[in-house]
């Protein structure tokens, strides 16, 4: 476990490796599970605002369930506001390109120059959950067997999960975090010092 400020960090977020292999998986987390993807309070009024600005880059279904559901829904299970869902349980926001893997339509919409809201940064953090608690925020290594190929590419590569996620932890927490984080994790791995000669 690591701490850094008001931070708890699991020792997987360190030790797994993990580098999303899109040709395996096709982007299964965004239609996969039974919730949409998390969103931080200033998410829900962000997409409030974007909505028409990133409508043309979805999916008519996508459209569809929006506007039934408003752009974030409740999810009482999870006590946590989400992206609505299509009725197959894809995300509404999810679209796909021409090789039918799944992409985000906010991030379509971003890279289009539309907006400058990436996605939500729980899916950007991925898999890296992050749960608040009073007083504190745990940082969590999640494990989902639609991901196993990202597990054996990110081990092919030896790229840790804190790593992989870089650009998302920044945004989220600072690049002192990340530093402070990349110093913790080196410091874990470091060699144990020689024993001293007698």
């Amino acid at each position: 476990m690591i701490l850094i400020d008001d931070k708890i960090i699991s020792d997987d977020v360190v030790e797994q490796q993990f580098v999303c292999n899109l040709n395996a998986c096709k982007g299964a987390c965004c239609w996969e599970g039974d919730y949409g993807a998390p969103l931080e309070e200033e998410e829900k009024e962000i997409l409030e605002k974007i909505y028409a600005d990133i409508k043309p880059f979805l999916l008519p279904e996508g459209i569809a369930a929006i506007e039934e559901q408003g752009v974030f829904t409740y999810y009482k299970t999870e006590e946590e506001y989400g992206t609505p869902l299509i009725a197959n349980g894809a995300c509404a926001y999810m679209t796909k390109d021409e090789n039918g893997v799944a992409q985000c339509g906010i991030e379509q919409a971003q890279k289009a120059g539309v907006t400058d809201f990436k996605k939500p940064i729980s899916c950007h953090l991925y898999p890296i959950r992050i749960k608040k608690y009073e007083g504190f925020e745990a940082v969590n290594y999640d494990r989902w067997d639609i991901c196993s190929a990202a597990c054996d590419l990110g081990k092919k590569l030896q790229m840790p999960a804190f790593r992989f996620v870089k650009d998302a932890l920044v945004r989220k927490y600072g690049a002192g975090f990340y530093e402070a984080l990349e110093g913790a994790a080196k410091l874990a791995h470091a060699s144990p010092p020689e024993p001293p000669e007698h």
